[in-house]
């Protein structure tokens, strides 16, 4: 995997992407993108789950929008709405490839909602597990790598329950919304 080549094949499709050697540098690197005192909201991610990410918005200076806090699935699902307008939405991506797409399968449609069209800034961490090389490899390591993992996190009786709504993004439209840290080690499916 050439990092360099990846993060200029984001840049050249209007992403905003930086390199981070580890998490701790990449936590670093995300958090400089969110001012004190935005909103912050996520989708469901291990990735920025296992970096601490969401350990440090919990802990800051932030308007938190956190769906887990819901005490019933309409309190949930009313906090998933919030999340689309708020400042910053943090996420990841299924699958990257080395020609700088992106894309993600979603059960719900939250997070990729918010990653297409809402919040004005998108902030993702990437593990170099994610990598692919080609556009066309996309949707397979999202089906066989991340769905599979992700149903048995969720406790999914079918992994097709996940796999509802499929978003491949070539273009950042506005150039620098969504704002990509490409990690240096894996991180989440």
């Amino acid at each position: 995997m050439d990092a360099e080549k990846i993060i200029e094949s984001l840049k050249k499709r209007g992403f905003e992407a930086v390199y981070a050697a580890d998490k701790k540098e990449a936590v670093e690197k995300a958090l400089s993108y969110i001012p004190e005192g935005s909103s912050v909201s996520w989708g469901g991610s291990v990735s920025i789950e296992e970096s601490g990410l969401l350990d440090k918005i919990r802990a800051g200076n932030y308007k938190v929008i956190d769906r887990s806090l819901g005490k019933t699935p309409e309190e949930k699902t009313e906090l998933m709405r919030k999340g689309l307008l708020a400042d910053t939405f943090l996420t990841s991506f299924n699958a990257v490839s080395e020609d700088g797409v992106v894309f993600n399968i979603d059960g719900n449609g939250n997070r990729v909602a918010a990653i297409a069209f809402g919040p004005s800034s998108v902030v993702a961490l990437v593990g170099i597990n994610k990598i692919v090389k080609t556009e066309k490899d996309l949707e397979e390591r999202a089906l066989k790598v991340a769905a599979p993992k992700n149903a048995r996190r969720l406790q999914l009786s079918d992994e097709k329950d996940i796999c509802a709504i499929f978003v491949r993004t070539r273009i950042c439209r506005v150039k620098g919304r969504i704002k990509i840290i490409l990690v240096g080690e894996e991180l989440g499916y």
